[in-house]
């Protein structure tokens, strides 16, 4: 019984070894991050997308190419001319259903403030009282579980910014969370490598409310 179990929890170690480091996935995911940054115009967003959700698809254990998936089809609907709520409605449900496969991500936490605050930016007149505390309120949830999320940070720092401009209030708050993010990008900056396939994206977005502190 004994050399069973043994043999049982070898095998379930190979097993989630040989997941953790699957070459077909990672050189996938590379393959369609890089695609990810080449693409100019709507079309080009919903091949890419389409590519990572065929590559969840085929790894249901994967969280990362949903939130790509997502990613792309909420910056898609700041970029172009689409339908933007079905956009980030369609986002949302893959962020759903990347919170399924990994519960209290930071990365996919702040990602999901980042639909709603782009939900929030179609009609900020009307949906402003119920969806900027929640966008605020979920990035903070986002920073409370990974401190060191520049993503996390920045996105709370563009949120900042915003209300402060709404409400004529001074931009300190934003300011301090922007300069914080690029600090904590440069410490992401160290760990890239070109095998890196976790999120990178946002420092553009924490240079520009930094200099809207000049």
């Amino acid at each position: 019984m004994k050399k069973y179990l043994f043999t049982f929890a070898l095998s379930l170690m190979w097993i989630t070894l040989a997941f953790a480091s699957d070459p077909a996935y990672e050189n996938a995911m590379k393959k369609q991050i890089s695609s990810m940054n080449t693409i100019q115009s709507s079309e080009q967003s919903q091949t890419v997308a389409n590519g990572f959700i065929r590559i969840a698809e085929a790894k249901s254990e994967e969280w990362l190419p949903l939130y790509y998936a997502a990613y792309i089809k909420a910056t898609a609907a700041f970029r172009f001319e689409v339908n933007k709520d079905q956009y980030f409605d369609q986002a949302m449900e893959l962020v759903n259903k990347a919170e399924k496969i990994a519960p209290n991500n930071s990365e996919i936490t702040a990602l999901k403030g980042f639909v709603i605050m782009g939900k929030l930016s179609v009609d900020p007149m009307s949906r402003g009282q119920e969806m900027s505390p929640l966008a605020m309120q979920t990035f903070g949830k986002a920073i409370a579980l990974d401190k060191e999320n520049p993503r996390a940070t920045t996105l709370m720092a563009q949120m900042e910014l915003g209300m402060s401009q709404f409400f004529g209030s001074g931009p300190d708050k934003a300011c301090g969370l922007a300069r914080v993010g690029l600090e904590l990008f440069s410490k992401e900056e160290a760990k890239v490598t070109e095998n890196y396939i976790l999120p990178t994206w946002g420092k553009r977005e924490a240079v520009q409310v930094a200099n809207a502190c000049k």
